[in-house]
């Protein structure tokens, strides 16, 4: 390959989504990382360095694939770092517990012609299901390549990893590691001679561009404009595809032992969860019961929490007063800073039971059969069944959610996907869920914060069925998912999972809600004139009686609502510490705080219609400044950004004014 055994040799790692490959790519670089974008395109690109016993690597983790099929950004991007990239080496990551979907992928890298090392991850997963891999016949099945276990989370089998990397770098598989029907080599080997004529007996991977020929990849197409009419005479893509997978099944035939006791209990469980009538409703059947542990466990929990903020601000107030700190200081710490950043840390207890439920969900292996079920709805809605995947990572965090409709090949599934993601609650509109609900309808919160949930995928599924009712676009291609077999959760993975989540809040409450607590009491203190004793004649009041008018039809006409909803666009969170500075309650999410709540509300006329409005508004309105930032680094264009922003404002507001409007009609 050119390099001597003193580097740098350049690896890349190569994988499908979630198989592991970036926390071993992270366990070896460490703090050598860069991170940048391809130039032209949104997609990450991360390299870091490596050194093996004085050897030099230079590793670049590509973006997880499942093929090298030029459909998805990350596929275009991979494919094009692996070809172009001068990359000696790949190592292909696969997840060990879900051989025949990773085998996919490293049946089309060994035809590359390029030096491919396997790295078996998650083997622990394998055992602890009762399953056994051959380590001896596997490699004899894959071109005789380097097939080494590891695991990316425990950190062992690194060093024997780096050691095949630096000990076969050069070695070449078999180019013929999948023999395909008489008639499909028959027209490959056609199309090497037209192409080794064309190009030179050296042109690298003759037998690739070939297989890619036949099944008519657009990209090879463009850069071979050779004749091939005479050989393709339709689109192989398919049967290519079917009897790599038949090769598949005769490596896990002779590799994998113990899988069917599994796969038969798996079957069992799938045809109720899977069903085609009754998987939906059993999807929303166990998300009903998620909320119900998020309020009654969540709620249980919040006691100490509501304690300790009650014990710190008292403390806190003490102690300016006792260093005889101004009037106006004690009113920012207390009233601003403890009031707005601790009202949201006692929702803590009811984010972190959600979270919790969705890991035992996901690592499961439920969640994929959601997006298995939701597939036939997303094809009559015109979406590609792949939309589904980044809806259910919007119950998180709307951010990766956007960012996860690059898996879709077409930029119009893309963009409508983007479209319809911010209506999946995310859990920074748990806490208003949670505050409203518990104050004006005691004795079924939980029923009306999930119906919030249930409202949003409804409102998701009516704007994309209108959007591909005007565009009369249909979806192009379905979802093709592994569904793997069911397991017991990892305790590890849900910690990390639950942790993350967690951090995030923490985080966001650190900084984000901080300084917007900050500067929700700066404007609510302050006019043009200075400091003001009467909070109706601040810079707040000004702004949010500006909207009170257009607010008032939806049953939300008070300033106060108006400046909450304003401040809510820097993270949803707000709009509940923006509640607690407003209303100078330091614990607005205890009984005594949100009795303090419902009885300044309901002076002004605002019950249960009102916070039903309310709630509405905030599922369906504009989406925090960093989901609006990330649509338009993702869709490259303000004006889309902005117009979407614009739809979902009026949506909000005309969803909002029919619910209080013909709610009042009848008298609720």
């Amino acid at each position: 390959m050119g390099n001597s055994i003193n580097g740098p040799i350049k690896v890349a790692f190569v994988g499908n989504p979630n198989c592991g490959k970036t926390t071993l790519f992270n366990a070896y670089t460490g703090a050598n990382l860069k991170v940048a974008n391809w130039p032209g395109v949104t997609v990450e690109r991360k390299e870091g360095s490596a050194v093996y016993h004085g050897t030099q690597l230079t590793l670049v983790d590509l973006p997880g694939i499942y093929s090298l099929t030029s459909y998805t950004m990350e596929e275009k991007v991979s494919r094009r770092e692996i070809l172009d990239g001068q990359v000696d080496v790949i190592v292909n990551v696969v997840d060990a517990s879900s051989l025949e979907r990773n085998l996919y992928l490293t049946l089309q890298l060994l035809e590359l012609g390029k030096p491919v090392i396997l790295a078996l991850n998650m083997m622990d997963i394998v055992e602890e299901r009762g399953m056994e891999i051959d380590l001896h016949r596997m490699p004899e099945m894959l071109g005789d390549i380097p097939v080494v276990p590891v695991s990316a989370r425990k950190r062992t089998g690194l060093e024997v990893l780096l050691h095949a990397v630096v000990h076969h770098y050069q070695e070449v598989p078999s180019e013929h590691i999948v023999h395909y029907t008489a008639d499909i080599e028959k027209k490959i080997r056609k199309l090497i001679h037209i192409l080794a004529k064309e190009y030179g007996e050296d042109h690298n991977i003759l037998r690739w561009h070939a297989i890619k020929l036949l099944e008519r990849d657009q990209a090879v197409i463009e850069e071979h404009p050779v004749d091939v009419s005479a050989v393709v005479d339709k689109n192989y893509e398919t049967e290519i595809i079917n009897q790599k997978f038949d090769y598949i099944d005769e490596v896990l035939a002779d590799c994998l032992l113990h899988k069917s006791e599994k796969a038969q209990a798996t079957d069992r469980i799938d045809r109720y969860l899977t069903h085609r009538i009754w998987g939906v409703p059993i999807f929303l059947g166990i998300m009903a019961c998620v909320f119900l542990l998020t309020f009654t466990v969540g709620d249980f929990l919040k006691g100490g929490f509501e304690v300790g903020l009650d014990w710190f601000s008292g403390a806190a107030r003490s102690g300016l007063e006792a260093i005889h700190a101004s009037g106006w200081m004690i009113s920012l710490v207390v009233d601003g800073i403890i009031a707005g950043v601790g009202g949201i840390l006692t929702f803590l207890p009811n984010i972190f039971i959600l979270f919790l439920a969705l890991a035992f969900l996901e690592d499961s292996g439920y969640m994929a059969r959601v997006a298995y079920v939701m597939d036939g709805l997303m094809g009559k809605l015109g979406l590609s069944g792949k939309a589904f995947l980044p809806m259910v990572l919007g119950f998180g965090c709307t951010v990766p959610a956007v960012m996860a409709s690059r898996a879709l090949e077409k930029e119009k599934d893309r963009k409508k996907t983007i479209l319809v993601t911010p209506f999946m609650s995310c859990s920074a509109r748990l806490p208003i869920y949670v505050l409203f609900s518990e104050m004006f309808f005691p004795g079924c919160a939980y029923v009306v914060a999930f119906s919030m949930y249930v409202l949003g995928m409804v409102m998701a599924i009516l704007v994309a069925l209108v959007s591909s009712r005007i565009t009369h676009s249909r979806a192009d291609q379905s979802l093709l998912i592994e569904l793997p077999e069911y397991k017991t959760p990892n305790g590890r993975t849900i910690c990390i999972y639950v942790w993350e989540k967690v951090k995030d809040y923490l985080t966001k409450a650190g900084t984000t809600i901080f300084l917007a607590s900050i500067v929700l009491w700066f404007i609510l203190n302050f006019n043009m004139t200075g400091m003001v004793d009467n909070v109706s004649e601040s810079f707040g009041a000004s702004l949010g009686h500006l909207l009170v008018p257009v607010l008032e039809p939806a049953g939300l006409g008070m300033w106060q609502i108006a400046l909450a909803l304003i401040c809510g666009i820097s993270a949803k969170e707000v709009v509940v510490s923006s509640f607690s500075v407003l209303y100078e309650i330091t614990n607005v999410n205890s009984a005594a705080g949100m009795s303090a709540l419902a009885g300044i509300l309901g002076l002004s006329g605002f019950g249960s219609l009102n916070a039903l409005a309310l709630m509405v508004f905030c599922l369906l309105y504009v989406p925090c400044i960093a989901t609006i930032a990330t649509i338009k680094r993702e869709t490259g264009s303000w004006k889309w950004t902005l117009g979407m922003v614009l739809f979902q404002l009026g949506l909000a507001w005309v969803s909002a004014v029919l619910i209080y409007q013909v709610g009042g009609l009848f008298g609720l």
